[in-house]
């Protein structure tokens, strides 16, 4: 009788399994996923999981654009925390997650299309602040918030300077203002966006550390053949200057 009802629950359990995977993972050529990152990638209710038509953003447009013109099928769902979702793109063959910095120790990890857009690295203070840098060096002495799991937070680990991190970025935009944090070190545009999402503005930028570009990147078990169909489709897109059209309309 135990091992009868054992074997109904582990059916039961299969099931449900099997039923979650399929309302994320359709009947579609790519799953990609995203996060909340605006103004690239964002919930039209401002929730943190959303479906398809219920997300969108500059990547969100570009990428609807470039599936549509490669005639590429996908689903797409925004879901949270970013660590889940780069997992998720990491070990799921067919899978792929936007927008992901294209980073040294991530370039053999998966496959890439874009750019996208441009991240670049800086660190922001309040606007009264009298915080002056010339390097990175000159801000380990001061408390710096970053947002986990991003490229931004484990580089500057990474380097020792032991970032205070938030599951949402947008959350450090006032406790820079609060005096919990020093210097908030994030992205731009996407920090000066949220932190207008928040009610907060006057950020001053303190220090600009790096450049990075936004990409597509999807599972290395992708092919070929529909990376670089897609790839022509995004060069194309920016040649024609519908990049720019799609950036203007959210910046």
């Amino acid at each position: 009788m135990l091992k009868r009802l054992l074997l109904v629950l582990a059916s039961a359990s299969l099931l449900l399994i099997n039923g979650a995977r399929a309302a994320e993972s359709p009947d579609t050529d790519l799953v990609l996923l995203t996060e909340n990152f605006p103004p690239y990638n964002m919930a039209k209710n401002g929730k943190n999981f959303a479906q398809d038509e219920n997300i969108n953003g500059i990547a969100v447009d570009i990428v609807r654009e470039m599936f549509k013109r490669a005639d590429v099928t996908y689903s797409l769902t925004l879901r949270f925390p970013w660590e889940r979702v780069y997992k998720l793109a990491l070990e799921n063959p067919g899978y792929g997650a936007f927008v992901m910095a294209r980073l040294p120790d991530r370039e053999k990890l998966f496959k890439w299309v874009g750019p996208i857009g441009p991240d670049d690295w800086i660190m922001l203070a309040k606007a009264d602040s009298k915080i002056t840098l010339e390097s990175l060096d000159d801000a380990r002495k001061y408390k710096i918030g970053a947002y986990k799991g991003d490229a931004i937070a484990m580089t500057l680990a990474k380097q020792g300077l032991k970032p205070i991190v938030v599951l949402r970025d947008q959350d450090n935009a006032k406790k820079l203002v609060s005096g919990q944090i020093d210097l908030w070190a994030t992205g731009d545009p996407a920090g000066r966006y949220l932190a207008r999402q928040e009610g907060v503005s006057g950020l001053k930028t303190v220090l600009r550390f790096n450049s990075a570009e936004l990409y597509l990147a999807l599972n290395k078990d992708v092919p070929d053949e529909m990376v670089a169909k897609l790839q022509a489709e995004l060069d194309q897109m920016r040649k024609e200057g519908r990049v720019d059209e799609i950036m203007a309309q959210y910046l």
